[in-house]
């Protein structure tokens, strides 16, 4: 048995992929708090990059039933990742590759400037055609939710499609142990996510103002099925979802587009390689019962399925096949997990550190990133080893190109 058991006086028993990586004591208490909640099902499973986070534990799989509750979600809806491997090698990169990073950075908006500034540069100032097309598909979903929820109108939608955002989120450029390239990014449902999740966890706290007082914490006001909002809610959180793996996709056709025009030997690249979500909720059947399953922070690994979990800027990434664990109800973990916030990363590390830490790959070594320097998380190596029933590993993936927002 890899995992550890943590019983909970008046809560469901939490099963923890933890052994050998830290876990802080604040993210136990909040684990606790959400086991505490009475429509938990069976337990709460606990993946190795566990951290403390806004809302719920990141790190954790939430499984319920008979309510949903939306800030164990969160904002960044559908949040995930996607990669493609490629036809080329390592030796079909150019020997410099600051032009490969200055053509993604191109052909991708990223990161954000106030809006009171003029345009934000983290959205499109004209949607290329391809965002347009992807739109419309996403068109009449949203003019629904919209209909009900009529303040989630005038938000950043069809200008975030195919656009990276900022924080943690990134593109790269990766070598397998083979030396094939791969491309390699991170986003979710942008600014339109942001407002849904926002506007839901809004509206579950004021369905509960008169219980809230008695949960462990406000976050974790529910919306009760069966309710209007219940049912409004997972039909927004079903459509952030299919935004976010849609924008995804276009970002990968647009970061090889560009690396088309940098990269002289022409190229295929399976861009449904693998496409995946690490913060969602969804129906699904576990111990012969259909409950909702809110993976916050964690990948779905039912067996045989593919996933990706990312290292920090500057280690290594993988792309992993789910064993079909099913007390760890089907999951794995998203990335490494912080060891410290990023105010704390900030205090602690120098541009030099950052600098020392990243010299192999082409990437931002500034100040604004170094929130994002590998020593703020866990070691990827011990993370991995702590799920080591739960995944295979399938490509072991080093980054040469990284794109931060």
């Amino acid at each position: 048995m890899s995992y550890q058991l943590l019983e909970v006086q008046n809560g469901k028993p939490i099963k923890m992929w933890t052994q050998g990586v830290p876990v802080e004591d604040d993210a136990r208490k909040q684990l606790m708090d959400t086991a505490r909640m009475p429509f938990i099902y069976k337990h709460l499973a606990v993946m190795p990059d566990v951290h403390l986070g806004k809302g719920s534990t990141i790190g954790s799989v939430i499984p319920t039933q008979g309510a949903i509750i939306p800030a164990a979600v969160g904002v960044d809806i559908g949040c995930g990742m996607m990669a493609a491997c490629t036809t080329l090698v390592a030796s079909d990169l150019p020997d410099n590759l600051h032009a490969l990073r200055c053509a993604i950075q191109a052909a991708v908006p990223h990161g954000r400037t106030s809006t009171r500034a003029g345009r934000d540069k983290g959205a499109w100032e004209n949607p290329p055609e391809t965002v347009d097309a992807m739109w419309a598909e996403l068109l009449a979903g949203f003019k629904r939710i919209v209909d009900k929820h009529p303040r989630l109108k005038n938000t950043n939608n069809h200008k975030h499609l195919g656009t990276l955002g900022t924080g943690n989120h990134f593109i790269e450029v990766c070598l397998d142990e083979a030396d094939r390239v791969w491309f390699m990014l991170h986003s979710g449902s942008r600014g339109v996510g942001n407002a849904i999740g926002t506007h839901f966890i809004e509206l579950a706290q004021q369905d509960m103002q008169q219980h809230i007082a008695n949960l462990p914490h406000r976050d974790l006001a529910y919306l009760k099925e069966g309710s209007q909002h219940f049912d409004d809610y997972v039909e927004a959180v079903g459509w952030a979802q299919d935004f976010a793996r849609r924008n995804r996709v276009v970002m990968m056709q647009n970061v090889i587009a560009a690396a088309r025009k940098v990269i002289a030997k022409p190229f295929e690249a399976s861009v449904e390689a693998v496409n995946c979500h690490h913060n969602y909720v969804q129906r699904e059947t576990h111990f012969g019962a259909e409950v909702f399953v809110t993976r916050k922070g964690a990948v779905s690994a039912q067996k045989g399925e593919l996933g990706i979990i990312p290292g920090s800027m500057g280690a290594k990434s993988f792309i992993v096949r789910g064993l079909g664990n099913e007390e760890s109800f089907c999951s794995c973990s998203h990335g490494a997990g912080r060891t410290m916030s990023r105010t704390q990363a900030k205090k602690r590390f120098t541009v030099a550190d950052q600098e020392r830490a990243t010299a192999h790959v082409e990437c931002r070594k500034d100040s604004d990133v170094i929130d994002e320097i590998p020593m703020a998380y866990k070691d990827i190596d011990a993370v991995m080893h702590a799920q080591r029933e739960l995944v295979e590993v399938v490509h072991t993936l080093r980054q040469v190109v990284c794109v931060k927002g």
